[in-house]
């Protein structure tokens, strides 16, 4: 695909979802693995599939709706991706970077992406969330990399503040107001769909990550890049490979996030509309 056909879709899906809905969003939201009845309550919310939004990608993977939800919270504009698209589906990095950027168009200027992880530290518990300070990419691509548009930004953005403090910060006061387990660290992103070695996790940890899954950092880069401000919520959903003598497995990743979604609806509720600029 050529940069301007790729910045045409990108308009395409911006405008069709402004005609859908007359809210404009300040607050994007990406929900990750388990966790689709985690969508915030929202007033006047007006649901569009994935398959209606013109070059959207498609889901695949279950546990992950598909569709977007547009709606007021606390006065802020609020979009929530209700699924995401990932790398190993078979989905062209500028693909799962689309809607992101789409949403930016409509005025999204800060991002909160969620994920399911597997935790390489024995304090970060099955259930608990990690609030990201900083990523590795381990994935082999960059979503910039051949798609450089100067409406995008730079084509070599600063990441040294990828993850904001201020937000974390701000995460970190309704979770202890709420009494929910929170934690920091590094998120290592790796391809899939197969879960890590033994060997793999533990390289993992020697270099400084603390918590692995397989996505986030497609988002996360182009969404900095555009100058949205990124908070990352990650959910320990199961301890990594070698920390424990379980087998892993995606069903019960799902079905600790059908738990885990009471939570974090209850923490985006009173944390979403305190993002509006």
């Amino acid at each position: 695909m050529e940069v301007k056909t790729y910045v045409s879709s990108i308009r395409k899906a911006a405008d069709f979802i402004r005609k859908k809905s007359k809210i404009t969003p300040n607050v994007a939201v990406i929900l990750g693995s388990g966790l689709s009845k985690a969508v915030p309550n929202l007033q006047g919310a007006v649901t569009i599939p994935y398959t209606d939004i013109p070059n959207f990608p498609r889901t695949t993977v279950a546990g992950h709706e598909g569709k977007l939800v547009m709606g007021k919270l606390g006065g802020a504009g609020v979009a929530v991706l209700q699924g995401r698209f990932h790398y190993y589906e078979g989905h062209s990095m500028e693909s799962i970077a689309l809607p992101t950027r789409a949403l930016e168009y409509l005025g999204a200027k800060t991002l909160v992406v969620t994920a399911a992880v597997g935790s390489m530290r024995k304090q970060f518990k099955p259930g608990d969330i990690v609030a990201v300070t900083d990523h590795i990419n381990f994935m082999g691509r960059n979503p910039l990399r051949a798609f450089h548009e100067e409406e995008f930004g730079d084509m070599f953005p600063d990441l040294r503040n990828a993850y904001d403090p201020a937000l974390r910060k701000l995460a970190h006061a309704i979770c202890k107001k709420k009494k929910f387990p929170i934690h920091e660290g590094v998120y290592v992103a790796v391809g899939g769909p197969s879960y890590e070695t033994p060997a793999e996790i533990r390289a993992f940890r020697a270099v400084g990550a603390d918590v692995v899954g397989m996505s986030v950092v497609p988002e996360v880069i182009p969404a900095r890049q555009m100058g949205m401000r990124v908070l990352g919520l990650s959910w320990i959903s199961n301890f990594a490979a070698g920390m424990s003598d379980s087998d892993l497995s995606h069903h019960d990743v799902l079905a600790l996030g059908e738990q885990f979604s009471k939570r974090l609806r209850v923490l985006l509720d009173e944390l979403l509309p305190k993002l509006v600029r």
